[in-house]
């Protein structure tokens, strides 16, 4: 019992870090929303019902999957080892979450994402930065002087280069100056963040390689780019 309150009060720093982003990234959304047509109270329930279905539709979709090893100990749903969790299930179920209450609330697409746009931007740089605090997205082993030690060998440092990255492209959609054409400013930021982790990936040491060789991260960065660019001619062209 005292260890199930110690870990229930004690989250790890990569939690803590993340949590950390969240607050930020939410306070900065806020002050910047209103330029963008939505309420300080649209931002603040889009994020909060959009984490509560990504924490709750993460843990379902792994349950589901696994269902027949949790039909012998049901107790384990609740567990809080956050090894029980999907994170595309729940992104999934955050996704359909936020567009059905924007539907509800009549908010519009392109707005609403630019004025989500520093969230995003900032939960970036909190997520690099708990990969480094956990040990994951790790890179390759190499021997230039800045490497770090992790798991038993010199490593490049993949995120401190995530985190840097993430905070340079903050730095950029921030001092943007306000498009007149919505949307503009949150592709600004993928486009950005998936030319990123074209170069990120390449030093990855636990990338999926798949067509005899090819980084299945950089196959998915060039595919968004290229969507990306669609879309951005697609609201350039667009009247309003």
């Amino acid at each position: 019992m005292l260890t199930l309150f110690r870990n229930l009060f004690s989250p790890p720093r990569h939690m803590i870090l993340l949590l950390l982003a969240t607050w930020i990234g939410l306070s900065l959304a806020e002050k910047r929303s209103e330029r963008h047509g939505v309420s300080k109270e649209d931002i603040n329930n889009l994020t909060y019902y959009g984490l509560i279905a990504f924490v709750v539709g993460g843990r379902l979709s792994f349950v589901l999957q696994n269902f027949p090893a949790f039909i012998k100990s049901p107790l384990g749903i609740i567990s809080i080892n956050p090894d029980i969790f999907d994170p595309l299930g729940g992104m999934a179920i955050a996704i359909i979450t936020v567009f059905i209450y924007g539907q509800r609330r009549e908010l519009r697409l392109w707005s609403t994402l630019d004025a989500l746009t520093p969230f995003f931007a900032v939960l970036s740089i909190g997520i690099g930065l708990s990969h480094l605090a956990a040990g994951t997205a790790f890179g390759m082993e190499t021997n230039v002087a800045w490497g770090i030690d992790l798991w038993n060998a010199t490593r490049h440092p993949t995120q401190i280069y995530e985190s840097v990255a993430s905070l340079l492209v903050f730095g950029l959609v921030w001092l943007q100056r306000q498009n007149p054409r919505p949307g503009i400013l949150f592709l600004t930021y993928t486009a950005f963040t998936a030319a990123a982790q074209l170069f990120i990936q390449a030093f990855r040491g636990d990338s999926i390689l798949i067509f005899n060789g090819l980084r299945q991260g950089q196959i998915i960065a060039w595919v968004a780019l290229a969507v990306i660019f669609v879309l951005f001619e697609y609201r350039l062209k667009e009247k309003t």
